[in-house]
């Protein structure tokens, strides 16, 4: 990068300082990449048209802020690999607040990352993605570039999977990956299978795609093989639909025995089963996926909205056998192109580098941390949790309602949403989900726990907060 020639005329600071602003600038956009080497400084200066010591001085101000480095004899190199943030890259930025308010608490987020560190981590990644800015953002091919592709193989390995490349394909998000599967798998008025108590995604796929959505009945550890295996006799179910680690809503999780016991039914009556593994990389150990137990005969989705991020819309997803990927690929091309190449990018920089651990060990600890807070303030055995959920599954007592307590609790900065939302079939019980994560720090959560633990106590009359 010999030719560098910054405009100086971009940065209102004096002409050293905006040497280091140049150099700070085109290494985000891409301009200058980790390894270039900048001009000679009397090259420079002629070019420039200033002083040689403005050179000089703008290269150590560079320097000072951890974006080159000089070697006597060689000339001066621009970094931007590990330990580049740390030193001062970017640390100046700010959030723009027309975008840092904005969330929807109706989802079940997993805790804003608050660590330095893997903030830091983070912005490194985004730094090194963009030097290939200008090619993420044209059109790619579906699925993701070889590169994405092995570093999806290594994450979904963690999870004890270990397809080959040609039967993972990188969605954008779950939700669209989940709609192309059913979509494929079952027509309109068909049936499919669910836990009774599920996540209403998948009660909104099927209404969209005018499908029968019928329930299953559910114990302490998931759907029951044997009302599975009666439903297939009188149902005859296109697909069975599962949520089987931390499930949403109701925090359970499929234990292997019982996995093992689903796939052997479903494999008696050849019914796909579509796995959303949205929670599955929560657990330090969880039991193995069932695509790990019956890879033929399940689609496996696993997102990365609850382990590394929501905005990222990306997921992971294993096709059952390569018959069925052209079908997908089809379905989901029609649908939506393809994923953001520039956040395929950068999910396969994170976990490269080992970014995406550091985020996942931070939303497991502090999901932990708000848990162990919600056991100090509502009584045992008066709601449904996971030591490491991003929720709790709240029935009501005391007369409340789940209309008047999502009324109480609107503003009290959490997520409540009504049990209608995930009821398939028969009357809602009164009950809520509560969710603990997002943006909402650890002081503002306990206020909030309080309010509603406090509202708890009595019945609504007595927290009325409408005169």
């Amino acid at each position: 990068m010999k030719n560098w020639h910054p405009d100086l005329s971009r940065s209102a600071n004096p002409r050293y300082i905006a040497i280091a602003d140049l150099i700070e600038m085109d290494l985000r956009s891409g301009v200058l990449a980790a390894g270039d080497r900048l001009p000679p400084q009397r090259e420079l200066a002629k070019r420039l048209n200033v002083d040689f010591t403005t050179v000089a001085r703008g290269y150590v101000e560079a320097q000072k802020r951890g974006l080159v480095d000089s070697h006597v004899g060689r000339g001066t190199f621009v970094i931007g690999g590990a330990g580049a943030e740390r030193r001062g890259f970017v640390s100046d930025l700010t959030p723009d607040p027309r975008r840092a308010s904005a969330v929807d608490f109706s989802m079940n987020l997993p805790p804003d990352v608050t660590d330095p560190d893997v903030i830091a981590r983070m912005r490194e990644g985004m730094s090194a993605v963009a030097a290939n800015l200008v090619s993420l953002l044209r059109y790619q091919d579906f699925g993701g570039l070889g590169m994405d592709k092995e570093a999806a193989a290594v994450w979904l390995g963690r999870r004890s999977l270990t397809p080959p490349l040609e039967r993972i394909f990188i969605t954008p998000g779950a939700h669209p990956a989940l709609l192309a599967i059913v979509g494929l798998l079952a027509r309109p008025g068909d049936v499919v299978l669910s836990e009774n108590i599920t996540y209403a995604g998948i009660r909104s796929i099927a209404a969209q795609l005018r499908l029968n959505l019928a329930s299953l009945p559910m114990d302490e550890q998931g759907i029951l093989p044997d009302a599975l295996g009666e439903a297939c006799e009188r149902l005859r179910p296109k697909a069975l639909y599962l949520n089987p680690t931390l499930q949403n809503p109701l925090t359970l999780t499929v234990p292997e025995g019982r996995r093992r016991e689903i796939v052997a039914v479903a494999r008696r009556y050849q019914v796909p089963i579509v796995e959303d593994d949205a929670y599955g990389f929560i657990p330090l150990r969880g039991p193995p996926p069932i695509a790990a137990i019956a890879p033929d005969l399940t689609w496996h989705i696993g997102g990365l909205a609850k382990c590394i991020g929501a905005g990222l819309r990306l997921a992971y997803v294993v096709v059952p056998d390569t018959r069925n990927a052209w079908p997908f690929v089809s379905a989901m091309r029609t649908g939506n192109v393809m994923a953001s190449p520039l956040n395929m990018a950068l999910a396969t920089r994170w976990i490269e580098d080992g970014t995406a651990d550091g985020i996942l060990r931070f939303v497991r600890m502090e999901a932990a941390a708000r848990q162990e807070m919600v056991a100090s303030i509502l009584p045992s055995g008066s709601y449904r949790a996971d030591p490491i959920s991003f929720n709790i599954w709240l029935p009501l007592t005391n007369g409340w309602t789940r209309s008047t307590f999502t009324s109480h609790m609107r503003n009290a900065g959490l997520g409540v949403v009504a049990s209608d939302a995930f009821t398939v079939e028969g009357p809602a019980p009164e009950a809520v989900r509560v969710c603990l994560g997002g943006p909402v720090g650890r002081d503002r959560l306990k206020g909030a726990l309080d309010f509603m633990g406090h509202a708890l106590e009595g019945p609504p009359e007595m927290a009325a907060s409408f005169f």
